[in-house]
């Protein structure tokens, strides 16, 4: 009788043993997820780090990793985001957890603007057969890469496949219809000195173009025309040349300038303003 109460009491602090560290790392990582949702990121992440001390089987392996860069990077710390992304992804035990960290960390990479890599992994899982179902929300997170590659009309293209989202595809079109042509400022001005200028509404940059260029330039065929080469040679090349060059390159960077300006007004619009779902 005595041989089996022991064999029960055994049984019963082999069973405790287990289950009560077990409990213990759930309250742990239940204490940090309402830190999280409570926005004190930091804190969430000294509780996760502690959680993964004591978690000597990595049984939250794949949420305190996920979450750890989930609360980086509302916290705006992007490269160790994109660590604990990528320890949760190899942490994950199905297609479904692998997916989430894998587009958690492009659009970290977005944020950043790190461009190119977004793209490698959102190509990556769009090329991947296990993720057909996902399309959508790849390409959805495609467009958004375009967006913050200042490549408005491609992002548009993306949105208006299939419908992925009409309100962005809309917004994306008049704002790529908006931007300037860094092309035809330049070349135009090579034609005619001040028209990239004029273009970009730079109107009083245009017109000192043309005039300093008109100038130097009846300068150069007067002293060429009388003879005096060497006044043509000295007006043409360090004047007039120096003014027909700065107006091409002052031309194409005004275009930079404003299209700069019109990116940042749209991306300050999709910050405050826009309500579905953002990197």
């Amino acid at each position: 009788m005595i041989s089996v109460n022991k064999k029960i009491v055994l049984l019963f602090v082999v069973f405790i043993s287990n289950v009560f560290p077990q409990n213990t790392l759930q309250q742990q990582f239940d204490l940090a997820n309402e830190l999280f949702t409570k926005e004190k990121y930091f804190d969430a992440i000294t509780e996760l780090k502690r959680l993964q001390l004591f978690d000597k089987e990595n049984l939250y392996a794949f949420q305190s990793n996920l979450l750890i860069g989930k609360s980086y990077k509302a916290g705006a710390k992007f490269d160790d985001a994109i660590k604990y992304f990528v320890l949760a992804e190899m942490k994950a035990t199905n297609d479904e957890d692998y997916f989430t960290s894998k587009v958690l960390a492009a659009r970290t990479n977005i944020l950043r603007c790190t461009t190119k890599q977004a793209e490698k992994i959102l190509n990556e899982l769009l090329n991947d057969p296990k993720f057909i179902s996902k399309e959508k929300e790849i390409k959805y997170w495609i467009g958004w890469n375009y967006i913050f590659s200042d490549n408005w009309g491609k992002a548009y293209e993306i949105f208006s496949e299939g419908n992925i989202d009409t309100t962005l595809a809309d917004f994306c079109k008049s704002v790529d219809e908006e931007m300037y042509s860094k092309d035809f400022a330049k070349y135009s001005s090579y034609l005619f000195p001040g028209m990239g200028q004029f273009y970009t509404g730079e109107y009083v940059s245009g017109v000192l173009s043309v005039g300093w260029n008109i100038l130097f330039g009846c300068l150069t065929i007067n002293s060429f025309a009388e003879d005096r080469i060497f006044d043509g040679i000295v007006v043409g090349n360090l004047l007039w040349l120096r003014f027909y060059s700065g107006n091409i390159q002052n031309a194409e960077k005004f275009a930079v300038q404003k299209n700069l300006l019109i990116s940042n007004k749209a991306l300050d619009y999709l910050q405050f303003h826009f309500q579905g779902e953002k990197p």
